[in-house]
C-alpha cells in the first residue's frame, strides 16, 4: 500500500481507501461489511470514511461494530464521518453550531469512539454564516472529538471563505475537501482547486471514482440485478444512465475497455489508477459490496506506473473532456 499525507497536514492516509456510502446498513449488513473491512485492512488501508446520513446512521454503527468485533488499534486507523444530514426534525440538518456538536455526539456514539480523525461538513449550508460553521468545527477539535475538519462539495471561494475566517480569528482552518472526481467528473478538481493545493494545502480525499460503478463496464449490456442502479431507491442513477449524457459516457467507456485489456488490467483498475495519477488527489475513496471487490481494487496501485504520458493522450483522446487551464495534473 501507497502513504500519501493529507494536503499540508502530517497525517497520512492509505492511497486506496474503503468508504461505507450506500453498501454499509443498506445494501450490506454487519457480516459482508467485515469481510469487506477485514480485506482492506490486510491490503494496508488505514482509511475508512463514513457520514451520519449514510443508512440514516446505520453505516456508522457498523462500521463501528466491525472495528470493535476485529479489535484493530485505534491508533492505527483513520477514520472520518460527516456531518449535515442528520434527521427531518428542526435543527437536525445543515451546519448551526447545535447540529455539528449534537450530530457529532450522535455519531461517536454510534461509532462507539471518543474520536474521529477526519469530520467534514457534507455540503455547503446557505442558511448558516461560515463563520458560525468554523468556530463549531474548531470546537470540536478542541474538545478532542475530531483531529482535522474539513469540507465536501464546497466550491473553491466557499473554502477560501472559511480558511480565512479560520486564520484571522486565529482558529483551526479546514485541510481537506471531499469531491466527486473520476473520468468523467474533472472541473471541480483539476480546475477550481488548482491554486488551493499551494495556497492552502488543501488535501482531497475523492469519492465516486467509478462514477457509480459506471465505469466498471458492469452497465455496459444494461442493469444488473442486485447492482446500485438496480436499487429502488436509486432511480436517479438509471435516469442518468439513460440520459443522452449518459449513453456518451458509456460509448466512452466502451472504448477504454480495449485499453484496459491491453494494459492487463479491468476497467475498473484502470479508473482507480487513473485517479492516483493526480498528485492532488490524497486518497481515492471506494466501495465494495464483496471483499473480492476490495482485494481487485487494490490492485489499481500497480496499474499507476502503467499510465506513462503515451498511455494517458490516449485516454484523454477517448474521454475529450480535459479542463482548461489545465492545473498540476499530470
Amino acid at each position: 500500500m501507497e502513504y500519501r499525507y493529507l494536503g499540508a497536514s502530517g497525517l497520512q492516509v492509505s492511497a486506496l481507501s474503503l468508504g461505507a456510502w450506500v453498501t454499509y446498513g443498506e445494501q450490506v449488513g454487519e457480516e459482508v461489511a467485515l469481510t469487506c473491512m477485514e480485506a482492506a485492512y490486510k491490503e494496508g488501508v488505514n482509511f475508512f470514511d463514513n457520514a451520519e446520513a449514510y443508512g440514516r446512521g446505520n453505516a456508522e454503527t457498523v462500521m463501528g461494530s466491525v472495528i470493535k468485533k476485529m479489535g484493530w488499534k485505534r491508533s492505527d486507523l483513520v477514520i472520518s464521518t460527516k456531518i449535515f444530514w442528520g434527521g427531518r426534525v428542526p435543527n437536525a440538518t445543515g451546519l448551526s453550531r447545535k447540529h455539528i456538536i449534537e450530530g457529532m455526539d450522535a455519531s461517536l456514539a454510534r461509532l462507539q469512539m471518543d474520536y474521529v480523525d477526519l469530520v467534514f461538513c457534507h455540503r455547503p449550508d446557505i442558511y448558516t454564516p461560515i463563520e458560525e460553521t468554523v468556530r463549531a468545527m474548531n470546537f470540536l477539535i478542541d474538545q478532542g472529538m475530531a483531529f482535522y475538519w474539513g469540507t465536501s462539495e464546497w466550491s473553491a471561494r466557499q473554502i477560501i471563505e472559511a480558511y480565512g475566517i479560520a486564520r484571522r480569528e486565529h482558529l483551526i482552518p479546514p485541510i481537506m475537501e471531499q469531491p466527486q472526481y473520476n473520468m468523467f467528473e474533472r472541473e471541480r478538481v483539476e480546475k477550481e482547486y488548482a491554486h488551493l493545493y499551494k495556497e492552502i494545502g488543501l488535501g482531497t480525499t475523492i469519492w465516486s471514482p467509478l462514477a457509480s460503478g459506471l465505469l466498471t463496464g458492469k452497465y455496459n449490456d444494461g442493469i444488473p440485478e442486485g447492482s446500485r442502479m438496480a436499487m429502488e431507491n436509486y432511480g436517479w442513477l438509471r435516469d442518468m444512465l439513460k440520459s443522452e449524457e449518459g449513453q456518451q459516457r458509456l460509448a466512452k467507456v466502451k472504448q477504454l475497455a480495449p485499453l484496459a485489456e491491453e494494459l492487463g488490467c479491468t476497467l475498473a483498475q484502470l479508473a482507480l489508477a487513473w485517479c492516483l495519477k493526480n498528485p492532488q488527489v490524497s486518497t481515492v475513496i471506494t466501495g465494495a459490496s464483496r471483499a473480492e471487490q476490495v482485494s481487485a481494487n487494490m490492485k489499481a496501485l500497480d496499474v499507476v506506473e502503467k499510465l506513462t504520458p503515451a498511455v494517458m493522450e490516449r485516454i484523454e483522446a477517448i474521454l475529450q473532456n480535459k479542463p482548461e487551464p489545465e492545473s498540476d495534473f499530470r
